[in-house]
């Protein structure tokens, strides 16, 4: 494996900044390989000259060669040094600072560990000698409350939010007061473990107004008791309080925060190896274009008296390991340092491959498996020979005759046919007839790829010269102006919200906003499984309103994969999660007009286009009430809590907040402001699509996304995106959707416009579960957009944004929709699937009814209160 794509692969995400740049130093080297032959060309030349015989180099050339080549040697080391010299003091600079940080919380681990230790050998033998009785457990908890206060303050670990004992204090036992009063006497001058904050010490300690008032009615201090009862039961009592299950509670957070501590440090041990053979790396390769001996000189003499790479510093960083690992070994494992050993090392390897699930890498490799957004991987489905059994024996056709050409050769077979066959009297219509049952077969079918036949679609439109005028005789356009109008209508505004909406999710996902965001909401969800559920749901919902609902459930899977390992066999609870993640990001779909192409589509087919504002107040309150119906329906059919009562939490991320995140963040803010109030702008920027080039020239024009993300857009979805346009347009121009739009409006003349947005609600249901979202919206949106302007009472837009809600609204098969594909593909350690199609039978099909009801209700509803 190349060193780059090691490095790639091998970085703390959270740190990728701060390694060595081995990409832009190569560029460097390239530049110097450049300059090296250029200059030894022009003095082999100037050398040559000199000469009477060129092909012989008297002595005064081969001076000037070796003059030039020594001059262009000190030109590349100017060049590259000084570079280098900056990436040494980078690393440096960082890793001094983590260094820091990390040995001052295992300073802060070690003294809080030895507080505990001292205060569970003291107590027993303060009471002994002062022939007191064990306090009740439930008080000497509210001491240490009231005592960690004080002691919180002098705790790195404390400060960093790491240790969360407010819980453990909530689900004390109130203690009667005399207990209470015996116990501050014993350990007044005790100091005890820290608390996360003061406040909360005092919110659950002795302080709190409340909790004396429900201690003193629970026991009164002057209230008698039966003595012989209380000394039967001091061993009780003393057994109680050392295997209380709230100290083994804490003894498992020490747990967790040494295991914390072990990775953290073993990460900064890699960190410092990485960046020595980066080092080591591009020297060489230095050395090898610019035939110099740098590496032996620089590698002895700057980088390895560096200080992360000094032999006392890796010492010093081992002997801290070692010291996490005896404190582990101390507390759990009585003192075995190698069970201690692997078990931490264990975790470690845990850490690194969840870390090394980034979002992109798993974005990537689905997005290559499916061709396209929103369809089903066809290589998985309809690749392969055909080989038929007989009596005879079996039959294989070769290897060009898959299904796929089967397919194919069928759906040309169709368009051939419906060429010919005169069901319209315009050829205009005939025409764009064909190559819309043309299209929508090959689409349905992935024949060829989606985005291959959005390409396909402008080459029909315009050899078969479907476009008509815009005169009033509408003429019929020949190919040159058919050619111009197709591609003017193509690149409409919708595409550049498209990439403006690219550009947003980019910036986010680079930067780890989104994951940011999402774990610091996990973290708080606590540990009962429908909290979490609950938690994951609505964080997937509104991660694909900004990040799509493309990225949105790959972000989601790879931040629960710590919980899918915990979970105990048997448990409910993963096909819960994987299927509420799924589920809540189709509904979140609908949430934004950029979180799904079929969202675009639709706003190109609404006249007027809907602020975002407008489309926030119709979409948000329709999804809250879905993901709570999902919620609901996955508890009852799974029921978690039974099989698994507790799970582990997700942490969330310490890094400090940084100036190009908060760049990001304002940029994104503001592009979305202004996206809400477009229609109050209009007379300043004109169109939505315009303000969307903002984030563009922001976030590509400041370098903080290059030139390698605006390659890594998703350009087969705005292919596909801009094909439905000019497919819709063809139909529109052709006057084909007119006369489709009359022969339906006879079917429903007299109806209500409630009833035809429930009759097309069904129909864009049941299509948009069997090929897909996007294609089913590249399908009905300009049928309906135009049945609808021709009703009665037109509201063209209720029918195209109702109908556009519901193709998102469509969940019920594993192929209905990207975060399906997705989940369905999501599997355990052992190779077997979390879920199957059974499952999103059982939830996916009555989901997708019931949020089809809250759109032609609730939806239809807030929409004819806008005036819609």
């Amino acid at each position: 494996m190349k060193f780059s794509h090691q490095l790639q692969f091998n970085v703390v995400p959270e740190w990728v900044d701060y390694y060595i740049a081995y990409d832009n130093l190569k560029k460097i080297i390239y530049q110097v390989e450049k300059d090296l032959v250029a200059a030894g060309a022009s003095n082999d030349l100037e050398a040559g000259s000199g000469s009477p015989y060129p092909d012989e180099p008297n002595e005064r050339s081969g001076l000037l060669i070796t003059g030039a080549r020594s001059k262009a040697r000190a030109r590349a080391n100017n060049m590259f040094l000084p570079a280098l010299d900056k990436e040494l003091e980078k690393i440096m600079t960082f890793y001094f600072k983590k260094e820091r940080e990390l040995y001052a919380e295992v300073d802060a681990l070690a003294a809080d560990i030895e507080f505990v230790e001292n205060f569970d050998s003291s107590i027993p033998s303060r009471l002994a000698s002062s022939g007191s009785k064990v306090p009740h457990s439930g008080s000497v908890r509210r001491t240490r409350s009231r005592n960690n206060s004080r002691a919180s303050r002098h705790s790195t670990l404390a400060r960093s939010g790491s240790w969360r004992y407010d819980e453990a204090l909530a689900l004390a036992d109130a203690a009667d007061a005399a207990a209470l009063k015996t116990a501050a006497e014993v350990s007044q001058d005790v100091d005890l473990v820290p608390n996360p904050s003061s406040s909360s010490a005092v919110g659950h300690g002795v302080g709190s107004p409340s909790q004396a008032t429900s201690m003193a009615t629970d026991v009164e201090p002057g209230t008698p008791h039966d003595e012989d009862d209380e000394d039967d039961n001091d061993e009780d009592d003393a057994k109680s309080m050392w295997f209380d299950p709230e100290m083994e509670n804490e003894k498992m957070r020490f747990r967790h925060n040494c295991i914390e501590m072990f990775v953290n440090l073993s990460e900064l041990q890699a960190y410092a190896k990485l960046n020595c053979t980066g080092f080591s790396k591009i020297l060489k390769k230095y050395d090898k274009i610019s035939d110099n001996n740098t590496k032996k000189v620089y590698m002895n003499q700057v980088v390895l008296q560096a200080y992360p790479f000094k032999q006392e510093t890796t010492e010093k960083l081992q002997g801290q390991i070692d010291r996490v690992r005896d404190i582990y070994a101390r507390i759990f494992t009585n003192g075995d340092t190698e069970v201690a050993k692997r078990s931490l090392k264990m975790h470690l390897k845990e850490q690194m491959v969840w870390e090394r699930n980034t979002i992109w890498r798993d974005m990537i490799g689905i997005e290559r498996k499916s061709q396209a957004v929103g369809v089903r991987p066809s290589s998985a489905l309809k690749t392969g020979p055909i080989t038929i059994n007989t009596p005879f024996g079996s039959i294989q056709f070769p290897e060009w005759l898959t299904r796929n050409f089967w397919t194919l050769l069928f759906c040309c077979l169709v368009f051939a046919i419906l060429l010919n066959v005169h069901i319209f009297e315009e050829p205009e219509q005939q025409n764009c007839f064909a190559i819309l049952v043309f299209a929508s077969l090959l689409w349905a079918t992935e024949s060829l790829p989606l985005f291959v036949t959005s390409l396909l679609v402008p080459l029909l439109v315009v050899m078969l010269r479907v476009m008509r005028g815009d005169d009033e005789e509408h003429t019929r356009l020949d190919s040159h102006a058919a050619a111009k109008k197709i591609f003017s209508l193509m690149f409409s505004p919708v595409i550049m919200l498209l990439l403006g909406g690219f550009a947003v999710a980019a910036a986010m996902s680079k930067f780890h906003i989104a994951k940011a965001m999402a774990t610091v909401v996990l973290s708080r969800a606590g540990t009962r499984p429908s909290a979490v559920l609950l938690a994951n749901m609505l964080v997937a919902t509104v991660a694909s309103m900004w990040i799509s609902n493309v990225a949105a459930p790959v972000l989601c899977f790879s931040l629960v994969q710590p919980i899918l390992r915990t979970l105990p066999p048997g448990s409910s609870f993963g096909k819960c999660l994987i299927l509420g993640i799924a589920l809540a990001s189709n509904v979140g779909g609908m949430a934004s007009p950029i979180s799904s192409p079929q969202n675009i589509i639709a706003i190109e087919y609404m006249r007027p286009a809907p602020s975002w504002l407008e489309w926030f107040t119709v979409a948000l309150p329709i999804c809250l009430f879905c993901d709570l119906a999902i919620w609901a329906t996955l508890l009852w059919v799974y029921q978690p809590s039974s099989n698994t009562p507790t799970i582990s939490t997700i942490r969330s991320t310490k890094d400090p907040i940084t100036g190009t995140q908060v760049f990001v963040c304002v940029v994104t803010v503001i592009t979305i402001l202004l996206w809400c109030f477009e229609h109050q702008l209009e007379w300043l920027f004109g169109d939505m699509g315009l303000i969307a080039i903002i984030p563009l020239l922001a976030f590509f024009g400041t370098g903080i996304l290059t030139k390698e993300d605006f390659n890594n857009f998703l350009w087969t979805v705005i292919i596909l995106a801009m094909g439905g346009i000019a497919l819709g347009k063809a139909v529109e121009s052709s006057g084909l959707l007119h006369m489709i739009a009359e022969a339906v409006q006879d079917y429903v003349e007299g109806f209500s416009l409630w009833t035809v947005l429930l009759i097309f609600s069904g129909l864009t249901l049941v299509i948009a579960t069997f090929i897909s979202h996007t294609v089913a919206a590249l399908i009905i949106l300009p049928i309906v957009a135009q049945i609808g302007a021709t009703l009665p009472d037109p509201h063209p837009r209720i029918l195209v944004m109702g109908a556009g809600l519901i193709c998102s609204a469509a969940m019920g098969l594993p192929v209905s929709g990207f975060p399906n594909m997705a989940a369905i593909a999501m599997e355990d350690e052992l190779g077997s699937p979390y879920i199957r199609t059974l499952d999103f039978l059982k939830t996916g099909v009555p989901m997708s009814v019931v949020a089809t009801g809250l759109i032609v209700t609730m939806g239809y509803g807030i929409m004819t209160a806008l005036g819609f």
